[in-house]
């Protein structure tokens, strides 16, 4: 042993204290501040612990039972239990559970089904789409032709005759349905419609809506899409990383390679047991209910903001999801994000359909209702940050923030208190 430091075996966080304060400052944070930010959320103490465990010794390469290196019982039982509970959870025949997040289950499947220069019709970002799938700056973008669909100007909804008019026009190889600030439930079997009439193939992005998905509480992709990808935070409460599934066989061998050696190498074992963790907890019964939470808390937060004055992008939600327009009291998505997070509340700037500011400023903040609803914060308390988040705009928007910022900072500071989490766990 007299090669290794003292303690390498034993010690903890303790025996790096600067790293220690960082992390625990971060704990500190997420106790007292309220988090809106839609692609987050607080998963459980197990949880935390598969994916802190010992698999982040272990590295693998290739499927379960075919493996690249030795010693891989224990990472192939963790891995196939991952694969079959996210196939019971979503009703369908294969998955993939490597991807370390959902933008490289999206180029994996992008690698698998196309061929370099091939056509792919997706959400534009600038109406909500995600920018893994086919922004000028990524290598989708600079590896296929993208053509994008936007929203209607009247209802910011996504009008299926357009994207029908589109599809015709640049007859993609892949439709693309999905995407991370639209707070509109979407049609898939119209999606697929449009996809047969052209010949394309039907990739669903239901990273933000998985767990309603899992629930019955939105309109499932499968039978309708080829291939769904997923993260496997955001609505599913878990361990950050991505998801790929499927229902035909006969795609799997393309599938798999696409993710390796694809576009990653080893497997992150750790991750899949963090995966397989809260996979499992989302088909216990009480993961139903806490999407029910989650929609009515949603509720609860737009009608707050409409009553108070605010523009809802579309005029509200379907789902955990909201975009709120704070243009009308002169403010940006970047300044109004800013003061909340003084204020305790996080959240993100985002632009909005048609928005003329550029991505960095954003006329609009994305908000969601999925960490505080797995706080345990019901209507009232989503009526309440309504309320503040009104006054700390309003207050922003009249030149005298700060006042208000602290005083709404002091009382979202007593509603986290009353509403703990990770009792007693140190960083």
């Amino acid at each position: 042993m007299g090669t290794l430091h003292p303690g390498y075996f034993t010690d903890g966080l303790a025996a790096d204290p600067a790293l220690a304060t960082a992390l625990e400052g971060e704990l500190t944070r997420q106790r007292s501040q309220i988090e809106l930010i839609a692609s987050e959320n607080l998963v459980s103490r197990l949880v935390l612990e598969a994916q802190g465990s010992v698999l982040t010794n272990k590295t693998v390469e290739g499927l379960p039972g075919a493996r690249y290196y030795g010693g891989a019982a224990f990472a192939d039982a963790v891995e196939r239990l991952a694969v079959e509970r996210a196939t019971r959870l979503f009703g369908c025949r294969c998955a993939d559970v490597q991807p370390h997040s959902g933008s490289n289950a999206n180029a994996a499947v992008f690698l698998a089904l196309l061929r370099p220069g091939e056509t792919i019709l997706a959400m534009d970002t600038a109406a909500g789409g995600h920018v893994s799938h086919g922004h000028p700056a990524t290598l989708t973008g600079r590896d296929y032709r993208i053509h994008r669909y936007g929203v209607a100007r009247d209802s910011e909804r996504i009008d299926m005759d357009e994207v029908r008019d589109l599809a015709r026009s640049c007859r993609p190889r892949l439709l693309v349905a999905g995407g991370s600030a639209y707070p509109r439930q979407i049609d898939f079997a119209a999606f697929r419609e449009v996809a047969d009439e052209v010949g394309a193939m039907l990739l669903v992005d239901m990273a933000h809506i998985a767990g309603l998905v899992a629930a019955g509480l939105h309109p499932h992709p499968f039978p309708h899409a080829h291939v769904v990808t997923t993260t496997t935070y955001k609505s599913l409460r878990g361990a950050r990383g991505g998801v790929m599934l499927w229902d035909d066989p006969a795609l799997s061998a393309k599938l798999h390679a696409g993710v390796f050696p694809g576009v990653q190498g080893s497997v992150l074992m750790h991750q899949v047991a963090g995966k397989a963790a809260a996979l499992g907890e989302a088909l216990r019964p009480e993961f139903r209910l806490w999407n029910e939470a989650v929609l009515g808390n949603a509720q609860a937060l737009a009608a707050t903001l409409l009553e108070t004055g605010w523009r809802l992008v579309s005029g509200g939600t379907d789902i955990g999801l909201m975009l709120v327009d704070v243009r009308g009291r002169g403010l940006t998505g970047s300044a109004a994000a800013e003061a909340l997070e003084r204020a305790g509340i996080a959240c993100n700037k985002n632009m909005l359909p048609f928005d003329p500011l550029p991505a960095e400023q954003g006329s609009g903040l994305r908000l969601s209702s999925n960490a505080g609803t797995t706080r345990g914060f019901g209507p009232a308390e989503f009526r309440c940050i309504g309320l503040w988040i009104d006054r700390v705009l309003t207050a922003l928007a009249a030149g005298d923030p700060e006042p208000v910022e602290r005083a709404v900072a002091g009382e979202v500071a007593e509603l986290c208190a009353a509403f703990p989490i990770y009792p007693g766990r140190v960083a």
